[in-house]
Formats: structure tokens, C-alpha cells, sequence
């Protein structure tokens, strides 16, 4: 098992130690660290059986920009840390009330672009057959960015097209319909993007962090929880702006300055955005668990424990 996976394993399974852990792990400053120092902090992880309060930095820096099965660090756009600094603005402007048509699309297509990339490079790649990006995995990310992009796009194209022009069902598509969508285009994302580990498996260890094999099932359980957390993280986000604004537009300051309500939107979002990325990475465990009897029958005779563990990516 990986330095940085024995890290996780270390550092309890509780929602809140995961979260304060995540807190440090987002820290935009991370991302001026060069590839040579990342390699640096994850080669220190695995010279010292115990680690100091000094060394503490290092096993932030290699948490966050390193990859535990790759063996490298990963692309500076692609790292935890940066994920804000990018999606943050983009996921702001996609959920702004567009007039047209292209406007919505070209702000989906960059924000689903850069949610596939992420989920791509921070998948789990234990598998040999998943190490290297096949022709077939590539059409495959290109069609989901196209599919999400385009039902993305479809409140605004719904108003457009059906020139709707009622007030309840302008607002029932800007505020409702974009909810339930967002959560489940930033799910099926995650599972199409990451097909791959639920048809080939992925490495499991045993409670001392030997290899015990591949296993589909954990594969599978792995991309589950992974699009479940990014579908909290953008169902919230658009859900909470939202019904804050239909809150906002009731009383009576806001009706008297109603040009305040576009500014509180984008802050809304930015905010909420910004808070529920430690939050929904946190859900899961990065080495989560899976009991002996879920896997694969011919893995339990390597297997030591009651259950196995496995890398979750992110």
C-alpha cells in the first residue's frame, strides 16, 4: 500500500478528521510546490516510521498533489488544491440566468470539460488495464462532456424554445429544474468517466496493507461513493443559492433593490461551493473499506481480516 494511502488508513475513519484533514489539503498555496518537491514530501512519508510536527507539511503537500498509483504527481490544474481556484468561477457562471442559448452551452461545456479531466486524472489506476487512456476510454470521456453539456444547457434551452414566458415557469426552470439535474449530471459524470474501474477492479490490500488482488466489486463500490459526494457537492450548490434568493425576493429590502439579488446569487454560490468541497470529499474515506464477503471468492485466500481496503480516488 502507498505512503500516502497508509497516511489516510492512519488518520482515522471519522467524518470530521477527514474534514479538518481536507481543510489543509485545499490550501491554494500548495499548488506553487514543484513536481521535485512533491516527490520530495512523498519520499519522506516512507523514510520514517514516525513522523514530527515538521514534517507535517510534507505529508500535506504529498496528500494533495500526489497520486498513490500512478507513483507521480499530478497535473497542476488536475490537484484537490486547485479545484476551487478552477470550477469555482465556472460553476458560478453556469448557473447565472443566461438569455441565449450559447452562453448556457459554452459555460457547461467548460465546466463538464474540467469536472471529466478531474475525475479523470484522480480516478484509481491500480489496474494495468486502466494505467493508460485507450482510444475507446477517450471517445468516451469526449461523448460524456457533449451529453452532460448539452442536458446541462437545458433549462435555458427549454425557456428559449418553448419561449416560455411566465413568471412560475421561468422560475421553476432557473431555480427547481437545475437542482436535481446538476446533482445527477455531476453523478453520471463520475460513473462514466470512471467505467473503467467497475469493469476491470481495482487493487485491495489487506489490514496490513498487503495486495491481496483485484476486485470489480470494490471497483464499483469505489466509483459509487465518489459520485454520490460530487453529487451532494453540486446538488447543494445550486440548491441552497437558489432558495435563498426566492427567500431573498420576498422581503421587503430586497423587493425596493432588487438590483442586489444578481450579486447575492454569485456570492451565494461561490460560498457554498467553496464550503461543500471539503465537505463532500470528506464523505467517504480516500482508502475505503469493503467487507470480506462482498469480494470475489477467489481473493479470500490471500485475505487477512475481516475487511479489505481500497483506494476510493477522488
Amino acid at each position: 500500500m502507498d505512503d500516502n494511502l497508509l497516511q489516510w488508513k492512519s488518520r482515522g475513519q471519522s467524518f470530521l478528521s477527514r474534514l479538518r484533514t481536507w481543510f489543509n489539503l485545499l490550501d491554494a498555496t500548495l499548488l506553487l510546490s514543484s513536481d521535485a518537491e512533491i516527490l520530495k514530501a512523498h519520499a519522506l512519508l516512507g523514510s520514517k516510521e514516525r513522523l514530527n510536527e515538521k514534517d507535517e507539511a510534507a505529508v500535506t503537500l504529498s496528500l494533495s498533489s500526489f497520486h498513490p498509483d500512478s507513483g507521480a504527481a499530478l497535473p497542476l490544474i488536475f490537484r484537490p488544491p486547485a479545484y476551487f481556484p478552477i470550477s469555482g468561477p465556472l460553476v458560478v457562471a453556469s448557473l447565472l440566468p443566461h438569455s441565449a442559448v450559447k452562453p448556457a452551452l459554452f459555460w457547461q461545456f467548460l465546466l463538464q470539460s474540467y469536472n471529466a479531466g478531474f475525475n479523470h486524472m484522480n480516478r484509481n489506476t491500480s489496474a494495468e488495464e486502466v494505467k493508460k487512456t485507450s482510444l475507446k476510454h477517450l471517445l468516451l470521456i469526449a461523448g460524456t462532456v457533449s451529453y452532460t453539456t448539452s442536458v446541462g444547457a437545458l433549462p435555458q434551452i427549454l425557456i428559449n424554445r418553448l419561449r416560455v414566458r411566465s413568471p412560475p415557469l421561468q422560475m421553476f426552470c432557473r431555480s427547481i429544474l437545475p437542482i436535481p439535474l446538476s446533482a445527477a449530471l455531476a453523478f453520471f459524470s463520475v460513473l462514466t468517466i470512471r467505467t473503467e474501474e467497475t469493469e476491470t477492479g481495482i487493487q485491495v490490500f489487506d489490514y496490513n496493507g498487503n495486495p491481496v488482488g483485484i476486485s470489480k466489486a470494490a471497483g464499483e463500490k469505489a466509483v459509487w461513493e465518489t459520485g454520490l459526494s460530487r453529487a451532494v457537492l453540486f446538488g447543494m450548490t445550486t440548491a441552497v443559492p437558489n432558495l435563498l434568493v426566492l427567500l431573498l425576493q420576498r422581503t421587503r429590502f430586497f423587493q425596493i433593490n432588487s438590483l442586489l439579488v444578481a450579486p447575492c446569487r454569485h456570492l451565494s454560490v461561490a460560498l457554498v461551493f467553496w464550503l461543500m468541497i471539503p465537505v463532500s470529499f470528506s464523505f467517504f474515506s480516500q482508502v475505503g473499506t469493503i467487507k470480506r464477503e462482498s469480494v470475489e471468492e477467489e481473493l479470500l485466500a490471500g485475505a487477512f481480516g475481516e475487511e479489505l481496503y481500497y483506494h476510493r480516488g477522488l
